[in-house]
């Protein structure tokens, strides 16, 4: 059954409701930390958020005698919102759990938009970005561009991945393949595996040690049976596509991280259908599709708009095969989704 869309009202009712739960939570939350502190707290150490559950958040630590133990801990209300993945400092109470007393820097950031359209963090670290594909639901080559270019702005590798390899048929074969011909043209990383089935379980395996990744792509490609394979024991819920659209229905509610033997870890986040990108300029956008980046600058007009005007260099890359008719097309697609002024 389809989804029913909620009116503006419903939206900001909504809104209202949990804005109005979280206020008393954090009051909640305040008379506890007060009660912690009452007591002696331990010393101070640095530990890793591996989960996030409102107002507070578990916290491994990484230094000295405590190193591997976990701990529920409270924030204190001066601190910025923390996410999985961030590295913290935090005191352990006499009595249980602790306090986060301050958010070390982070190297990255993964966002995505809110109710409201506004950006937020959903993970931090992250120096991998995993873009799961499948041949069900069809996989759309601006979708997979908007992750790339939102992968190239926040400074994190990408890697393509095909899921449900086994999946390919007579039918679908033959778009695929001109599918993963772009970017392997382009240089980017791909693989090609099957969960279920198990191949290419360990190049992926092999490709995700020694980082900090996470896997995103529409829902229905099977992140969840790729998290359960490489991680057995992890019972991440998997859901079947919707029979009347061919989309999967998001399964994972919570992000957390995990830990793979071979020293990388993983930060499994709930579905994101789409990175919002209202954040990013337009030269941004340029940026972001590498084959553009040695063409720019050589157009005839500065304010060139690479749309129908004279001496554009990437036109002429478009017309000389240097550029692929799907590339541009993705380029123009997410150019008119960003905001006039951007645009």
């Amino acid at each position: 059954m389809a989804r029913r869309q909620l009116t503006r009202r419903q939206s900001w009712r909504i809104e209202k409701i949990q804005e109005e739960r979280a206020a008393r939570a954090a009051k909640r939350e305040s008379r506890l930390i007060e009660e912690l502190e009452g007591g002696d707290l331990g010393p101070e150490r640095t530990g890793l958020v591996i989960a996030h559950f409102g107002v507070q958040v578990e916290v491994e630590a990484d230094d000295g005698d405590w190193t591997g133990q976990v701990c529920r801990c409270h924030l204190r209300a001066n601190l910025p919102a923390l996410v999985t993945g961030d590295r913290v400092v935090w005191r352990a109470g006499n009595q249980g759990g602790g306090v986060i007393v301050a958010q070390l820097p982070r190297r990255s950031e993964l966002c995505r938009p809110d109710m409201r359209g506004q950006l937020k963090p959903v993970a931090a670290n992250v120096d991998q970005i995993v873009i799961v594909f499948a041949p069900l639901p069809e996989p759309h080559a601006n979708l997979i561009d908007r992750y790339l270019v939102a992968a190239e702005h926040a400074g994190i590798h990408p890697l393509l991945l095909l899921n449900k390899a086994d999946l390919v048929n007579e039918e679908n074969a033959a778009g695929l393949d001109a599918l993963l011909a772009t970017y392997k043209r382009l240089g980017y990383p791909l693989l090609e595996v099957s969960a279920r089935q198990g191949a290419g379980m360990q190049e992926l395996q092999a490709a995700l040690d020694g980082h900090v990744s996470v896997f995103v792509g529409q829902s229905g490609v099977g992140k969840s049976s790729l998290v359960n394979s490489l991680l057995p024991g992890v019972d991440t819920r998997v859901g079947a596509l919707s029979e009347q659209t061919g989309k999967g229905m998001h399964t994972t509610t919570t992000a957390r991280l995990f830990h793979f033997p071979g020293g990388g870890e993983l930060i499994d986040s709930p579905g994101i259908r789409e990175f919002g990108l209202g954040h990013v300029s337009r030269a941004d956008v340029e940026a972001g599709f590498i084959e553009f980046r040695d063409l720019l600058g050589h157009c005839r007009f500065r304010d060139c708009r690479h749309d129908r005007e004279p001496g554009c260099a990437l036109l002429k890359a478009l017309e000389e095969g240097r550029i692929q008719p799907q590339r541009m097309a993705s380029y123009r697609h997410i150019l008119a989704s960003l905001p006039e002024p951007e645009y």
